[in-house]
This record gives structure tokens, C-alpha cells and sequence, in this order.
């Protein structure tokens, strides 16, 4: 005897008592196959329980699709409940996506003209939230008939489904124009609250219904009025406040009518002024209200007093209990700020003290509003606060923090001093937060404060004897001391009392900090490079602790720190009588220079190089090798063999300088240049190279590529590549940049270093990427055949 199916009760019942996943869904199979077979069976007495228990199912999240014709029966019956639960399947089962939906036209427009509201209202809600723009095209007449006449419930739920329909189908807005005109009269407020929204989305929708409505300006303003100043209404007062939905919704109407049109906005501020001021803040209804009309003044062409009546509300929001409304408040000044900056500066103090608010997303946004509100008159009152709140800050906020007082004090800093000692402060206590630019940065601001420099490197001195667990600290501080140590050791400072130096010590920092497991490799190359120079400085026992300290890192593990080691130990043993000049004082360079992009970040990992002016040497036994799958790729350009020859270059990443010994090649004279030859001009980019021979090495060519653009747009990305026979030895060094400046701006430049020691005829292949200003890449090859004679012979 097959088994009876379960009531609606005991089956939620059911499903809610399974103990496990799969005893829930072996239950909702079993019931989902009864009433897939009851709707099979036709049987109209149990359709109406059979999909209600399959509704159940489909908020369950299992599929429920085979009772949409169902639900279009149920709706067709005569029965209320049946019709009920066949628009609720209909809401829940069917989209506008689905043509099943369509069938439901007929159903809807007879029940929109059943004499039962109750069923007239069941059509609209239906209309109103599956209704499709082809069916909502042939119902606009019924529902905006059904708006104009009869029950007040019946007439709400119309409006509604007329905003729906504006919303789907905005060609139909003549259609509701006349009705939202008559609305607007209607004493319901109910129905007068639908006629606003109806007719706020008329106006956002078509502009020509916009200017209509504007002359009713006044109108609202009236109603707005008499809302604000009614007595208590137990049917529609909330809080002790009139209305407020409808207060609401009428200020953003008025805010969607006043904006771009000065004589509407003069035709409500009395009226907004009137709200703001007499609006009761103790309750959350008060705000919103409060909120709405903040936006409202400051949507429209509001007076320069009522603007800042508005900011102050904000300001009163931020001492508020709600965190919600504080966080409100927050955002909204932050984005007012460049409309109002003197009305929101008086809340500043009011903005610094929610710093210490509990709730970590207001406390974000008020630090970022304090950021904002820094400017030149105060910058170091705010700066100060910033600095306080970064002691005790979570950590994720701290590197928004450090961020955002760097570019404050770059942008507003009073005094040099003033800028060095905060950067500082923030090194000292979140130097692990900081961006990536802090660095160059600060060694960039420290360089070209001459009469700071002994004042600098004594505060970091002392910093860093306490504490060298801040990378970035320490960076600054053995760069300094590389630098101005000389400063250190005369005991000179002008700035506070100065503190003479012992030599061991300054050497035994340095000597701390390489050997710290906390220091970062470019931290050691810091130091490292800060015990050369400091080196010029010294005599007798602290030269030969200098070198002892060099040569142990000569077969360091870190590629970058070993070759830093080799090209200081060649000094110390073939060039001793130029270490002095070679390890000069760095010049100050312009501050763009940093980085291709002008971002400011540095390259760590050649910060000696560039620091010393000295190009690089590969170190001794440890060199990287350069990877098979780029060597055997530009090879094959040129049909060499695949297998890379050992005395063959790196070819598809360009080293960054030469050697030492080419350090001093450079001093040899000049070479004669020999011809220019331009090899790629396409896409209004033009690469040519120009060829000079050393005269003391006839086997060396030098060409430098110069890149240039003649469109206005900025060419990015560039990178060239260069691939020659086996017989050849080939270096490419690294480019000026990686960006080619349109029409009118300078040309990158790189140069290649070719060695042909048996003087064979030249030919090479040209790999040249790119990115155009319209941003299509680009990528060429490109064979070189032409060099001329006196390039090779």
C-alpha cells in the first residue's frame, strides 16, 4: 500500500527532526516525488497543500521548477486561498527571465477588475515584483485606473506598481504624470506618500517630467510644512514625529527638483531650514529625517548659512551614541570637504577625538577624514594627534596611518626640521608599516638639508643604538651615517647638543646590524655599503677591521650582498689609491629619479651602486645564470643552437652596470662616434642606435639606442632585447626607462656593449614590446643587417 502523503506541518516538522544531510534529502525527494505525482494525476482538492509544501521545499534550496503551471491553475481558480498560495508560488517560482510568466497577463488583468480588494491587491503585488516590460506595457492602463479610484489599500498598491513600471518601462511616464498631479492632493497619506515616490522616479527618468513637476514645488514645500509642524497622530507619528517615512521621501523629492535650478532651491530653503531646526535628535527618526536634509541643502543651490547649518548637524552627529550615526557623519563631512572645508575644519577637534571611538570602522573613517582635514595652518597640532593615535592603533590601521602623515608632512611641513623629526617618530614606532618609498624619501629630504645633516644622522644614531628591529629606520640611519658619519665623529651639530663619536662604536653598530637575523638583505647592503665610506674617515686598526669585515661577506649566500663585498674588496686591493673619490659623498639627485614611474621607490637590491656612482661586477663563483627558456628562445631568432655557450652573456634581462674595471676603462678617452642607423620606426616610435669603437679595444663596439616618440601620447612598458650570433658577445645594460614621453618629451636611452673578437660581420635580432597610449601591446622582431663596416672591422 503506497504510503500517504504528509501535511504541511508534519513535514517541516519532519524535514526539521533529520539528524543528518542526507536523511533531510532522501525526505525531500521522497515528498518532491508525491507531489510531483499528484500534479501528474490532475487531482484540483489537494493542488493547493501539494504546492505549498513544494514552496517549503524551495526554501529549502532544492528545485521546485515543476510547479510553475501549477501555480498558474491555482491562480485561475475561483477560491481565494487557492488564488493566495498560487500568487505566492507565482512570486517565488517565476521571473520575468521565464516565458512561463507571460501566461499570468490574462489572470492578472481579470483579478485587477475582480470586485474582491483583497484579490485586486493580490494581482498588483504580483505585477509589481515579477512583472515583465512587455506585460507591465498592456496592465499601465488597469493599474493606473485602479490608482485613481476606489479602496485606499487597493489605490497604495497600484501607485507602487506605477513606480515599477516607470522603473521597467520609463516610456511610459506620460502615462502618470496626470496621476501624480492629482495624488499629490489626495488626503491619505499613504496614498500621498506612493504619489511622491511615483513621482521622483518619473523625474529621474525623464527630464521633460522633471521641468513639469518643478512648478509644484511649492505644493511639496507645503505639505513638508504642515508635516513638520502637525501635532501628534497615533496613526501616522513615529517617535513622537509626524510622518516621517513621507517627510523623507518628500526631501529627496525636493533634492531631485532643486538640483542645477537655483530659483526651486530659493523656493525650498525656508522650508529645509525650518526642518533642520525644529527636528527633534534625541530619537534615530529624527535623525534620519535630520540626514535627509542635510543632503537635501547640500544638493541644491542652498545659502552659504544653511550649508553650514547643515555641516554643523553632521558635527552634532559625531558626539552622538549610535555608532552607526557617527559613521554616518563621518562620511558624509569627508565628502563635503572640498565644498565646505572652513565649515567642516571647526569640527576637527570633534573628528580627532573619534579616534578613540571602540568600533573599528568608525575609527578608520576618522582617520581618514583627520588625514583630509590636514592643511598648512594645522599640520603640526593634527600631526601631533596622528602621532599619538599611531602608539595605540590596530595594526591594519597603522600603514594608513604612516601613509597618510608622510604625505601631509611632505605636502604641509612647516620647517625641515620639523619634517625630519616626524618621519622619524613614525620610523620609530611603525617603521615596519611604512610604504615602500619611505626611504629614498627621506634620505632624498635629508641630503638636501645641508645644515641638517649633523643634526640628522645624530638623532638616527641614537635611534638605531636602541633599536634596530625597523628596517626602514635602520636603512636611513647607515645611509646617513655612510654619508654624514664624518659628522658623528667631530662631534659638530648645531641644531642640539652635539655627541662626539668613538670610531669602534659607530664600526660595531654597523657590524650589529649585519650580522642581525632581523636585518633584510638591503638592509646589509646599507650597512655594508655605510662601513666603506665611513672608512674614508678612518686610519690604522679600523681600515684593517674594515677590510676583515668586507671579506667575510665575499662568499656571503645573498647574490647582491656577495657582489657588493667583491667590488669593495677590488678597491681595498687594485684601487686603494681611488677609494677616497670613488666613495664620495652621493650627490643629490632629483627626486623623480627614484623610479621610472616618479613614485619615489628605490632599488634596494643596487642601492650600492647607485649610492657609490661604481658599476658592478659579477661576483666570484656564485654568478646567476641566466634562464634557458629566454637564452633559447632569442637564440633561435637567429637560428643559433639552443644550448647557450658559456661564455655567452645574459641576454633577455639586462645587467645593470658594468665592472669595476669598466669603472676605470671610463676614464681612458672618449671614443669617436662612428654612425647613426635607425632600426625600427613604426606606430610613431622611432629606435635608432649610434656606434662608437674604444680605441683601446677594437673588439668592443658600444651602441647606444636612443627611443623616441613623436606621438602625443605617453608609449609604456618598452622593453628591448637583443639576441647575436654565438660568436658574439652581447651585454645589454639597463634603460633610462621604461616609458617613452609623447610628442615633445626627452627619449629614453640603453646601452648595448658588443664584443666580436673575431671581427666577423655584424647581425642582430631585435625583440621590442610595448604598450601604445591606446593601450594595445605591441610586440616586433626585428633583423639588423646594415651595420656598417667600421662597426665590426
Amino acid at each position: 500500500m503506497p504510503e500517504a502523503p504528509l501535511t504541511l506541518p508534519i513535514l517541516i516538522r519532519t524535514i526539521r527532526n533529520a539528524r543528518t544531510q542526507a536523511q533531510e534529502r532522501d525526505l525531500v525527494q521522497r515528498e518532491s516525488a508525491k507531489i510531483r505525482g499528484a500534479f501528474r494525476d490532475d487531482e484540483p482538492d489537494s493542488r493547493a497543500a501539494n504546492l505549498a509544501k513544494l514552496l517549503y521545499i524551495h526554501m529549502l534550496g532544492y528545485p521546485a521548477y515543476f510547479g510553475q503551471m501549477e501555480c498558474l491553475k491555482l491562480i485561475a481558480s475561483q477560491k481565494f486561498h487557492e488564488k493566495r498560495i498560487g500568487y505566492l508560488g507565482a512570486a517565488l517560482l517565476l521571473d520575468e527571465k521565464q516565458d512561463t510568466h507571460l501566461l499570468l497577463t490574462n489572470s492578472i488583468k481579470n483579478d485587477m477588475l475582480h470586485p474582491s480588494t483583497w484579490v485586486q491587491s493580490l494581482a498588483l503585488s504580483t505585477l509589481g515584483s515579477l512583472g515583465s516590460a512587455a506585460m507591465l506595457r498592456d496592465l499601465a492602463g488597469e493599474v493606473e485606473q485602479l490608482a485613481r479610484v476606489g479602496q485606499p489599500s487597493v489605490r497604495r498598491k497600484a501607485v507602487v506598481c506605477g513606480v515599477h513600471i516607470i522603473r521597467k518601462v520609463p516610456d511610459l511616464t506620460d502615462t502618470f504624470i496626470a496621476l501624480g498631479e492629482q495624488l499629490l492632493t489626495d488626503r491619505n497619506q499613504g496614498i500621498l506618500h506612493g504619489a511622491v515616490m511615483l513621482i521622483a522616479e518619473m523625474c529621474g527618468q525623464n527630464p521633460q517630467a522633471l521641468e513639469h513637476f518643478r512648478k509644484r514645488v511649492p505644493q511639496l514645500v507645503g505639505i513638508l510644512q504642515n508635516l513638520v509642524v502637525a501635532g501628534y497622530s497615533p496613526d501616522n507619528s513615529i517617535s513622537g514625529i509626524s510622518d516621517p517615512f513621507l517627510q523623507v521621501q518628500i526631501l529627496r523629492l525636493l533634492r531631485i527638483l532643486g538640483r542645477d535650478n537655483e530659483e526651486t532651491s530659493d523656493a525650498m530653503n525656508d522650508t529645509l531650514a525650518q526642518v533642520a531646526t525644529n527636528t527633534e535628535t534625541t530619537r534615530n527618526v529624527g535623525n534620519a529625517i535630520l540626514y535627509e536634509t542635510v543632503l537635501t541643502i547640500m544638493g541644491v543651490h542652498s545659502t552659504s548659512g544653511l550649508r553650514v547649518l547643515a555641516i554643523n548637524i553632521l558635527g552634532r552627529f559625531l558626539v552622538n551614541n549610535d555608532r552607526n550615526i557617527r559613521f554616518v557623519a563621518l562620511t558624509s563631512l569627508q565628502k563635503l570637504l572640498q565644498e565646505e572645508s572652513s565649515a567642516v575644519q571647526r569640527h576637527r577637534s570633534t573628528v580627532l577625538a573619534c579616534l578613540t571611538d571602540p568600533d573599528p570602522t568608525v575609527k578608520r573613517r576618522a582617520l581618514q577624514l583627520s588625514l583630509a582635514l590636514v592643511n598648512s595652518g594645522n599640520v603640526r597640532a593634527t600631526i601631533k594627534e596622528l602621532l599619538d593615535f599611531l602608539i595605540t592603533c590596530a595594526p591594519d590601521l597603522k600603514s594608513d596611518c604612516t601613509s597618510g602623515i608622510f604625505l601631509a608632512a611632505e605636502k604641509f611641513a612647516p620647517s625641515k626640521r620639523w619634517h625630519i623629526d616626524t618621519i622619524l617618530q613614525v620610523l620609530t614606532m611603525a617603521g615596519s608599516y611604512v610604504r615602500d618609498d619611505a626611504v629614498p624619501n627621506l634620505t632624498h629630504l635629508i641630503g638636501g638639508a645641508k645644515e641638517l645633516h649633523g643634526y640628522a644622522v645624530q638623532q638616527l644614531y641614537e635611534a638605531v643604538a636602541q633599536d634596530i628591529s625597523q628596517q626602514p629606520l635602520v636603512q636611513v640611519a647607515t645611509w646617513c651615517i655612510g654619508e654624514y658619519g664624518n659628522h658623528l665623529l667631530a662631534g659638530s651639530c648645531e641644531e642640539v647638543e652635539p655627541k662626539q663619536v668613538d670610531p669602534e662604536e659607530m664600526l660595531s653598530l654597523l657590524e650589529r646590524v649585519l650580522q642581525s637575523h632581523l636585518s633584510l638583505p638591503a638592509t646589509r647592503g646599507y650597512a655594508l655599503t655605510a662601513i666603506m665610506k665611513l672608512g674614508t674617515h678612518l686610519q690604522g686598526n679600523s681600515i684593517n677591521r674594515i677590510r676583515s669585515l668586507v671579506s667575510i661577506y665575499c662568499s656571503c649566500h645573498d647574490i647582491e650582498l656577495q657582489q657588493r663585498a667583491v667590488e669593495y674588496n677590488a678597491l681595498f686591493r687594485k684601487y686603494d689609491h681611488l677609494r677616497a673619490s670613488v666613495l664620495e659623498k652621493m650627490p643629490l639627485v632629483d627626486k623623480a629619479g627614484y623610479s621610472e614611474d616618479g613614485s619615489g621607490k628605490e632599488q634596494s637590491g643596487r642601492e650600492a651602486s647607485i649610492a657609490l656612482n661604481i658599476p658592478e661586477v659579477e661576483p666570484c663563483g656564485n654568478s646567476k645564470q641566466p634562464e634557458s627558456s629566454q637564452v633559447s628562445d632569442l637564440l633561435n631568432l637567429l637560428g643559433e643552437p639552443t644550448e647557450p655557450s658559456p661564455l655567452q652573456p645574459v641576454i633577455g634581462t639586462p645587467v645593470a652596470t658594468g665592472s669595476v674595471l669598466e669603472l676605470l676603462r671610463d676614464l681612458k678617452p672618449p671614443a669617436p662616434a662612428l654612425s647613426h642607423l635607425v632600426v625600427y620606426e613604426r606606430d610613431e616610435l622611432l629606435v635608432e642606435f649610434s656606434m662608437e669603437r674604444p680605441p683601446l679595444e677594437p673588439t668592443l663596439l658600444l651602441i647606444t639606442a636612443t627611443v623616441s616618440n613623436r606621438a602625443p601620447g605617453n608609449v609604456t612598458g618598452f622593453s628591448l632585447q637583443v639576441a647575436v650570433p654565438k660568436s658574439f658577445q652581447v651585454a645589454l645594460l639597463a634603460p633610462s626607462g621604461s616609458t617613452v614621453p609623447g610628442q615633445g618629451g626627452p627619449p629614453i636611452t640603453q646601452l648595448i656593449r658588443v664584443l666580436n673578437p673575431r671581427k666577423l660581420p655584424l647581425r642582430m635580432r631585435l625583440r621590442l614590446a610595448y604598450t601604445l597610449p591606446s593601450g594595445a601591446a605591441v610586440q616586433q622582431i626585428e633583423e639588423i643587417r646594415s651595420f656598417p663596416e667600421a662597426a665590426w672591422q
